[in-house]
């Protein structure tokens, strides 16, 4: 499997891969693949990575720009998907560990909104001051790369749809 930067011939299968991976979580809206789109055609992708495996593409994971209160240089993971068949086997792991190495080199940290049993084992963890509109806090967490907890709003692209109070 190579985790790599994605390429225009791969966005009918990235398009497909969030489609078919978020329609198995009930938080999913169905516009996660827009999300993404809006995100590239507003250059706000810091990172675009498919995972890809014979050829094909099985796997996805998307960072932007995001900040946390008045702290900019925030990197905010999602949407990450693997296709269905394909889940229980690694792919997401290894689009993380690939996100995390290539944020350490240009964030503070990273953010995102997910299960903390599944991003927990990153490193991710729920902090106290640390928020998203009226998202439960457990599901709010981040991995600082240096000592400093984050605290305050998760400022991300205007391409998710939520509102914020920045």
């Amino acid at each position: 499997m190579l985790i790599r930067n994605e390429i225009d011939r791969d966005l009918p299968a990235i398009r497909e891969v969030v489609t078919e991976a978020m329609k198995m979580l009930p938080q999913a809206t169905g516009t996660e693949a827009a999300i993404i789109d809006r995100l590239r055609a507003d250059n706000a992708l810091s990172l675009s990575l498919v995972a890809e495996d014979g050829g094909e593409v099985v796997g996805y994971l998307a960072a932007s720009d995001a900040r946390i209160g008045a702290a900019s240089g925030w990197g905010l993971i999602g949407p990450l998907a693997v296709r269905p068949p394909r889940q229980g086997q690694g792919i997401g792991s290894a689009l993380m560990a690939e996100a995390i190495l290539r944020l350490r080199a240009t964030c503070k940290g990273a953010a995102l909104v997910g299960d903390p049993g599944y991003y927990g084992r990153f490193g991710f963890r729920f902090f106290p001051k640390l928020r998203v509109g009226s998202c439960p806090p457990r599901f709010v967490q981040a991995l600082s790369f240096d000592t400093r907890a984050p605290k305050g709003e998760l400022i991300h692209h205007s391409a998710f749809g939520l509102e914020q109070q920045g």
